[in-house]
Parts: structure tokens; C-alpha cells; sequence
């Protein structure tokens, strides 16, 4: 991909996933709040934070490549810790989701109940440790003709941007 074409897709995708980061799940986080008991729901908010907070991590990211392609200045050693750091926060908030969910069952009594949306808190847990994959570890998105070729001729999914950077320690 060009240069130029790099620079256009990240001007569009950056704000995409900042509105994202800080409007769409916040604003869903809020509405669940105020629309449910935060004992039915809890599990399901854990993930949403999760998402949330690798959604945060990802729009900085793609900012940061726009302003390295823009040649905009930043500090590369600052924001790799906070990558190397927030990797690590990551999977410890990963690692928690089994309890977070236990004590969600536990709570109403070992049941499984419709109106605590325990769906929806699956499906946004596993969400947020996609997410953590697609920026840390592989590309899960495949949004371009590109990564769609690449995953046709190598039969594999690209190691993720950001996990290059953090094994070359480049950003």
C-alpha cells in the first residue's frame, strides 16, 4: 500500500475508532447503567471496559502511525511503555473475565437468567480479548483487498501492526 493510501486510511480510521473508543461503547456502558441493576450486568460491563479500554489503546495507536507517516513528532520511548505496559494490563484483565463471570453466577444464585444479559456479557468478553489479538498478537480484520490477498497467498492472518512495532520497538 502507498504511502498516500496508508496516510488517507488512517485519517478516516483513527477518528472511526476513537468515536468508537469514547462515544459508541461508553455510551452503550451508560445506557446499560441506567436501564439495569449493576448486579444483573456486571459481567457484561467488565467486558464492555475491556473493550473500551483496548479500543482507547488502538486509536492511540493508529494516531501514532498517522503522525509518523505525517512526520508529526512524538515520544517513541514514552509511548512504547505505554503499549508494553497497557499489553500487560490487558492480560490480566483477560485473565480475570473467569472470575468476573463466576461471580456474576454466583449472584443470582448459580442461574443463568435472561435479564442479566450473561449472552451479551459472553459476547462482549470475547470481544475484548479479540480486540487485545487483532492489536497485540494477529490481524483479525481484514478491512482491504490487501490483507485479503496476503491471507490467500500466505494462508495465514498478518502478525498485527502494533505487535511488529513492539518487537522492533519502532512505533
Amino acid at each position: 500500500m502507498s504511502k498516500q493510501k496508508l496516510i488517507k486510511r488512517l485519517k478516516s480510521y483513527y477518528p472511526m475508532e476513537r468515536f468508537h473508543a469514547f462515544v459508541t461503547f461508553p455510551g452503550i456502558l451508560i445506557y446499560l447503567i441506567f436501564k439495569n441493576s449493576f448486579t444483573d450486568i456486571f459481567f457484561l460491563l467488565y467486558g464492555l471496559l475491556i473493550c473500551i479500554l483496548i479500543l482507547i489503546q488502538g486509536q492511540h495507536y493508529w494516531k501514532l502511525k498517522l503522525y509518523r507517516l505525517l512526520n508529526k513528532p512524538f515520544n517513541q520511548e514514552k509511548n512504547l511503555n505505554i503499549f508494553k505496559n497497557s499489553k500487560k494490563l490487558n492480560l490480566i484483565l483477560i485473565a480475570l473475565i473467569p472470575i468476573i463471570f463466576g461471580l456474576q453466577i454466583y449472584k443470582n444464585d448459580w442461574q443463568i437468567l435472561p435479564e442479566n444479559l450473561i449472552i451479551w456479557g459472553v459476547l462482549a468478553n470475547v470481544f475484548g480479548i479479540l480486540e487485545h489479538i487483532n492489536y497485540y498478537n494477529r490481524q483479525l480484520m481484514i478491512d482491504n483487498s490487501s490483507d485479503l490477498e496476503y491471507l490467500k497467498q500466505n494462508k495465514k492472518l498478518k502478525t498485527a501492526s502494533l505487535a511488529k512495532d513492539l518487537k522492533e520497538n519502532k512505533l
